[in-house]
């Protein structure tokens, strides 16, 4: 009789994030070659969700595979991205119109407003969870903050479509290269931030809203702020340094060669200097997440609760 061995298990996809990423944009690139070469306008749509959604899912899929507990299907993953996104989005646009005015505090008040509006969201999607570990907390954030950025990114090449010269392909690609670069240093690094922190600061039960948190919220807002607002902080520091005026618009008035690379050098200094920031502190919260001891379940299970006799 023949002895049986064991089947060795099927290989495991390595790096799906990267067959996404790769796949994702060989689909863009060739929606952008068939777009200009027949100008067909039935094909801005395609590109359009091709190029907002290909940097979020793809960091998405590299933040899935490093959750910490099994409570994180991919269900609840596209739940957070999806839902979490529009409504992040809808609550925020609602918000920013009625009580936003142009003022000084303007970027602060939008990061304040979109940050809350995402915390928010991420805790009602997730608040059945029955084990908060913060690295799950830092996924589950990341992906309320991605599909928030995916549709935010949707809607400025739309925008981007039209001009005074009629609809411009060009600025629609412009746009979303320039926002799939910066997208992995905004809303989903900010969100996945404070998901590390409400997790970390909650029982079994229940979130709970603690001193922590609030820090971890209003610091998460001022940069989100400054990132917003680097390109005046950068024409400030540029008429600062150098001197001159600005025109009706908020522009240097003639600028010179050295204004212009000088404004240039200063606003992308900037963003990098608030990227570090952010990347840094999300790294800290992933490391102390890995040290901190998890506790074992209940022999009884997490959904049953036992009751003593008598009550």
């Amino acid at each position: 009789m023949a002895q049986a061995y064991p089947q060795p298990p099927a290989p495991a996809i390595r790096r799906p994030w990267l067959r996404i990423f790769s796949g994702g944009l060989a689909l863009w690139l060739a929606t952008v070659v068939v777009t200009f070469l027949t100008g067909n306008p039935n094909l801005v749509p395609t590109l359009v969700l091709l190029g907002s959604f290909l940097v979020p899912v793809t960091f998405v899929a590299w933040a899935f595979q490093r959750r910490e507990t099994g409570e994180l299907a991919p269900g609840l993953i596209l739940n957070t991205f999806l839902a979490g996104g529009v409504l992040g989005v809808l609550a925020a646009s609602l918000l920013e119109s009625y009580l936003l005015r142009p003022s000084w505090w303007l970027f602060f008040g939008v990061g304040l407003i979109e940050e809350a509006v995402k915390l928010a969201v991420l805790a009602f999607l997730t608040r059945h969870l029955h084990v908060k570990a913060p690295r799950d907390g830092i996924v589950l954030g990341a992906s309320v903050g991605f599909g928030f950025a995916a549709l935010e990114t949707a809607g400025y090449a739309f925008t981007a479509l039209f001009t005074v010269h009629g609809l411009s392909v060009t600025q629609v690609v412009e746009t979303e290269l320039l926002r799939g670069v910066i997208a992995p240093f905004g809303h989903g690094l900010w969100t996945a931030i404070l998901g590390g922190v409400l997790f970390s600061s909650s029982t079994r039960e229940h979130f709970t809203i603690s001193g922590r948190l609030i820090l971890a919220y209003l610091g998460v807002s001022l940069l989100h702020a400054l990132w917003d607002g680097m390109r005046v902080i950068a024409l400030l520091l540029t008429l600062l340094l150098t001197g001159g005026t600005t025109t009706p618009q908020g522009w240097v008035a003639r600028p010179t060669a050295g204004q212009a690379a000088l404004f240039a050098v200063l606003e992308l200094a900037g963003l990098a200097l608030v990227a570090l920031v952010g990347v840094g502190w999300l790294w800290t919260l992933a490391r102390l997440a890995h040290r901190a001891p998890q506790a074992p379940p209940p022999a009884y299970g997490w959904r049953v609760p036992i009751r003593p006799p008598g009550t």
